[in-house]
């Protein structure tokens, strides 16, 4: 008989832990090979973890909604059916307790370093201890805090390596960076002529605290929506939020696309929708406008070269953001397939860590729940975000080719625009929209 340890996995390169969110097996199940077994929530992604092997989950040693450092084990499998299971393994244990010398510290003890390294005020910025290499597993839990973490202490000229965070083995948190910057400690900037941004010592930053009242339900975040609130405060006190509206006819996509849908459709089997030609158009006006798509680095403007479009999705139990990677080396058709994939495996949660992130611009679409215009939040590392309100049939006002003018239906949509004011001047913000809606009202009809 022999067991083998269920790690945590680690999902990306910058990912150093990850939350258990559920347990998809309980202890005594039959379990086959690369059969899902539990759910991790990580700052990337929410994904399932397959079994490494056939047998029965003998042992649960991490426990739903306990967070962990990647490589620590978090339950054991008996690789032989018939297998007795101890009394011990009949319920969750309450941490990892068991660890092999050299492996991954356990549970208990991450938990215990986390609590004790917990402080009620905002971390302080200590002497980075001398390391060998850099390349131990604290080295790495302390440099490559999320990447969230990074940017928002680039900012603000908060060198990460110098802070006892929280975390796992003193990382740096989100909670950390926003309560340091919060409290008004004096920091050396990246640019040293540059003022400081930070908010005085002393001042409010959260409003009153809730009371539940009798009757009421109280439960905790799940960890997607935790992330999410996390990078919306963020990016609000990051970017400077200016939105911008158009009106944008879209009869001429609908026609285009109702004449072609059958035929695209049965050859390609995919359902040719308004989104692809929205996206094929907004990538051919980025390339017009280089600072929608572009990012703010300090004092410095990096105009990205890469056309990666960030499609927000709704899902049962929270949003996230599938990026289609170089959008403008794909066709409609391309488009079609790829944003259709990215979808359905965002629904099934099999997405990889690379693909929620490196967007350059993003679009958001609520008008599939009847929404007729919005103000999108810009995600941290990008300058603008395009929000697509309700597509529907309007009266509008035509002039014809005698000049006269007549009340005709058409397909309409309003279009708003959020960008990052401290890089995006109106003007350009709104000679984008009016680019997009010139390129949409034309689209070729050869385009498929």
């Amino acid at each position: 008989m022999a067991r083998v340890d269920v790690i945590m996995p680690q999902m990306g390169e910058s990912i150093a832990e990850g939350t258990l969110s559920k347990w998809l097996k309980k202890v005594g199940d039959a379990v086959k090979r690369d059969e899902p077994i539990f759910e991790i929530s990580t700052d990337k992604v929410d994904a399932e973890i397959p079994a490494p092997t056939a047998g029965v989950l003998a042992e649960i040693i991490v426990t739903e909604g306990q967070t962990v450092a990647v490589q620590t084990i978090v339950a054991r499998i008996e690789t032989e059916k018939g297998a007795s299971i101890g009394a011990a393994a009949s319920a969750p244990a309450p941490a990892a307790t068991a660890s092999v010398a050299g492996g991954p510290p356990t549970a208990k003890a991450m938990a215990s370093a986390a609590a004790s390294s917990h402080q009620s005020t905002a971390p302080a910025l200590i002497p980075a201890p001398v390391r060998s290499g850099g390349n131990g597993l604290e080295e790495r839990l302390r440099t490559k805090s999320s990447p969230l973490v990074r940017k928002i202490a680039a900012e603000h000229g908060i060198e990460i390596a110098a802070m006892q965070g929280s975390g796992i083995q003193g990382r740096v948190t989100r909670r950390d960076i926003q309560d340091y910057i919060a409290s008004g400690a004096t920091v050396a900037p990246a640019n040293a002529q540059r003022p400081s941004m930070h908010a005085p010592t002393g001042a409010l930053q959260h409003g009153p605290t809730p009371e539940p009242w009798a009757g009421d339900k109280v439960e905790a975040m799940s960890k997607i929506r935790s992330l999410t609130s996390e990078h919306m405060i963020a990016s609000r006190h990051t970017n400077a939020h200016v939105t911008s509206f158009f009106e944008i006819d879209l009869t001429r996509i609908a026609r285009i696309r109702q004449k072609n849908r059958a035929g695209f459709e049965a050859q390609t089997g995919q359902k040719l929708t308004f989104l692809p030609f929205i996206i094929k158009s907004v990538v051919d006006t980025l390339k017009q406008f280089p600072v929608l798509n572009a990012a703010v680095a300090g004092s410095n403007i990096i105009y990205r070269k890469q056309y990666n479009i960030g499609v927000a999705v709704a899902l049962d139990w929270g949003l996230i953001v599938p990026v289609m990677k170089s959008a403008d080396d794909l066709s409609l058709s391309g488009l079609t397939k790829t944003l259709n994939d990215l979808a359905d495996r965002a629904r099934t949660k099999r997405l990889k860590p690379d693909e929620v992130q490196g967007a350059t611009f993003t679009i958001t679409n609520p008008g599939v729940f009847g929404s007729l215009m919005g103000t999108p939040i810009i995600p941290l590392g990008t300058s603008a975000i395009l929000g697509l309100g309700a597509i529907e049939k309007r009266p509008k006002v035509i002039t014809g080719a005698d000049g006269e003018d007549t009340i005709a239906i058409r397909t309409c949509a309003y279009f708003s625009l959020s960008f990052d004011h401290r890089i995006v001047d109106g003007s350009d913000a709104d000679k984008f929209l009016a680019a997009l809606k010139k390129g949409l009202e034309s689209f070729p009809d050869n385009a498929l």
